[in-house]
């Protein structure tokens, strides 16, 4: 079945957990833009050279490396038939860029599940996930000036993906599964099932 979802929420709701779950059950590659950054990052790459002094700093990366590093990996042979986005789009010209895209490709998005959670939650989360994995773009301020950033720039693409009817909010907060379970009944409701 295709199937192409974005998950959208702010730093450490839990998109990436959610999409590595939610990406096994509907045979789907997950597309995180934070792990292909941190892979150039790790490999010191042009653009993972590029990309961070504003990861450091807790800025998104310019649209335009983003949008061209996205498009790259849809375009690859395991996207062919749906994805899983998480972390991008995260501003209005990046939506722009992947409705381009999917236009090109004659394809659309099935579903946009919003993740929430409340501020100070996310922030106990990451400063655990700091200390569990060692990122030093976990730090309470560095999260708290991603939080600003969220707020201003990327959530009001919810308001676009509500508009578009395509838009499933959803708990964040609590065990994994029972979170799981929540978006895969919101996602059964728009008929999008599971195959796993």
């Amino acid at each position: 079945m295709s199937c192409r979802l974005l998950l959208i929420g702010p730093p450490g709701a839990g998109k990436g957990t959610q999409a590595q779950r939610l990406s096994q059950a509907l045979g789907v590659p997950a597309i995180s833009t934070g792990d292909i950054f941190r892979e150039h990052l790790r490999n010191e790459t042009e653009l993972g050279l590029k990309a961070k002094a504003f990861m450091d700093a807790g800025n998104n990366v310019p649209d335009s490396l983003t949008n061209d590093l996205v498009r790259d990996r849809l375009s690859q042979p395991d996207a062919a038939d749906g994805f899983l986005l998480d972390g991008y789009p995260r501003t209005t010209d990046q939506v722009r860029a992947l409705d381009e895209y999917l236009a090109e490709h004659h394809a659309a998005m099935d579903a946009v599940v919003e993740l929430v959670a409340q501020p100070d939650v996310v922030v106990e989360r990451l400063k655990q996930r700091a200390l569990d994995q060692g990122r030093a773009d976990d730090d309470e301020s560095v999260v708290r000036h991603r939080l600003a950033v969220y707020a201003e720039q990327t959530a009001p693409l919810i308001d676009v993906y509500a508009e578009r009817g395509l838009l499933a909010k959803v708990d964040g907060i609590g065990e994994i599964a029972e979170v799981t379970e929540r978006i895969e009944r919101e996602l059964a409701a728009r008929g999008i099932l599971f195959t796993a």
